[in-house]
């Protein structure tokens, strides 16, 4: 049994459950911004820039030797940076669980993320090879942190509770996403007259993300707090893949549970994917310029936040499980409708946007909330970081499907239509989860809904 096994029964008082729920937001806060200004609007297209300034005159770079077409760089960054993740993230979860000091690993893996973020100004010329090494480093920060993150839930909220506390806690990123993107629309849409040039602007953009990451998650670092219940235990010295081996083996004894991880994984790669290659899609084979991308991006934020409040509402009244199904349908036809955007035609692209937005927040939320319930006590942090790995960390597939896809095909909407796969299929492992023994078999009381 791992020492963190309070639950939130334990907590003082509620006012102080409340107090830690606030500040467990703002790492939301904090960390989305990365999300949507980097990973979602700028970085993508800005480095295959740097990449095809750098390229041959058959359209690929050579990093380590390797031929890689330029247009494919990013994709490829996104997937390395998963395997990296892979190998850190396990041993991270599990030296929380054992010691209870979660706060530390998190502020070292979320000021190592920003730091890397905010390194993405230097990011010009044909430095290709350094925007790779920035993406990796944040990207796999970012994962180890999220781990870290989440596994906080089970112990600031009460199992009723925590369909809205995760839904509020994606609403406030998605909220600081729009505000931030807001700023950045400005920035770059009169990038002359600041003085700047376009590629200036971005690269603003892009380091000013890192500060503001660093910034705010100073916040969640002094109101939550870690829990001690039994002397720490000495932190096995292994490494990633054998302690992804041993949280394995022991969700064997939680079949259900890692039949949900196993639907999660498949369609969460979908999912980031989506959110990491859209802004290529638009820029490179819809021919749609920055400005536009910033502003669907901007109207995915606030319909996500309406979105993740209201599918927060609707598992209230029709179960956690059932909702994040209805999300995979929409999410299938939205991104088989993408495949027939007209190029040149942003108001198509922004109903695109908006499908997304409606769905995106809901789905992240609930899918948080409803593995929560799913985790044995003791093992929250270790288990969220198998979680992290079906979030972030195992989604190497979807951008490795993208890249190899568009390298095969040279054609972008061949790639955005092939995610469709992982959103179907999915939809039908989710279906086959019994959710309610899940929870049974977990050890934790089976909500009313659920």
């Amino acid at each position: 049994m791992g020492a963190d096994t309070v639950r939130p029964k334990d907590a003082d008082d509620d006012a102080g459950r409340r107090r830690e729920q606030r500040g467990w937001y703002f790492y939301d806060w904090a960390v989305s911004v990365y999300s949507t200004s980097v990973l979602t609007v700028f970085l993508g297209p800005y480095l295959t820039t740097v990449a095809e300034s750098a390229a041959d005159p058959d359209g690929f770079v050579h990093p380590l030797g390797i031929p890689v077409r330029a247009g494919s760089f990013f994709a490829y960054s996104v997937s390395l940076s998963i395997i990296a993740a892979v190998l850190v993230m396990p041993l991270a979860g599990a030296a929380a669980d054992r010691t209870g000091r979660k706060k530390p690993l998190l502020a070292v893996s979320a000021y190592l993320g920003a730091a890397a973020t905010a390194g993405m100004f230097f990011l010009d010329g044909d430095r290709y090879l350094l925007g790779g090494l920035l993406l990796v480093v944040a990207n796999a920060s970012l994962a180890v942190s999220m781990a870290l993150y989440n596994a906080y839930l089970p112990q600031i909220a009460e199992p009723d509770e925590r369909d809205a506390v995760s839904s509020r806690g994606w609403a406030f990123g998605y909220a600081s996403g729009a505000l931030v993107l807001v700023l950045n629309l400005v920035l770059y849409s009169a990038h002359d007259s600041f003085g700047l040039s376009e590629g200036e602007a971005v690269r603003i953009c892009l380091g000013s993300a890192g500060l503001w990451w660093g910034a705010f998650t100073l916040v969640p670092l002094r109101r939550l707090r870690d829990r001690r219940t039994a002397p720490a235990d000495r932190v096995a010295s292994i490494g990633g893949w054998r302690q992804l081996v041993s949280t394995l083996r022991d969700m064997r004894r939680h079949p259900l549970t890692l039949a949900f991880l196993l639907a999660y994984l498949v369609y969460n790669d979908g999912v980031q994917t989506v959110i990491s290659q859209a802004s290529v899609y638009g820029s490179k084979e819809l021919g749609l310029d920055q400005t536009t991308l910033i502003v669907a991006v901007l109207l995915v934020q606030l319909l996500a936040v309406a979105g993740a409040l209201g599918m927060g509402r609707l598992a209230r009244v029709h179960g956690a499980k059932r909702t994040i199904l209805g999300s995979l349908v929409a999410w299938t036809v939205t991104i088989g409708a993408g495949y027939f955007l007209p190029a040149g035609a942003p108001v198509w692209f922004f109903a695109l946007a908006a499908g997304i937005g409606l769905v995106l927040g809901g789905t992240q939320a609930l899918s948080r909330s409803l593995f929560s319930h799913l985790v044995p006590r003791g093992k929250e942090a270790e288990y969220f970081s198998a979680y992290e790995l079906s979030d972030r960390g195992m989604s190497w597939l979807g951008p490795l499907v993208f890249g190899l896809t568009y390298q095969l095909t040279g054609s972008y909407r061949d790639a955005i239509v092939s995610l469709v796969a992982f959103f179907a299929l999915g939809f039908v492992l989710l279906a086959r989860v019994p959710v309610r023994r899940a929870v049974a078999a977990a050890g934790n009381p089976v909500p009313d809904r659920i």
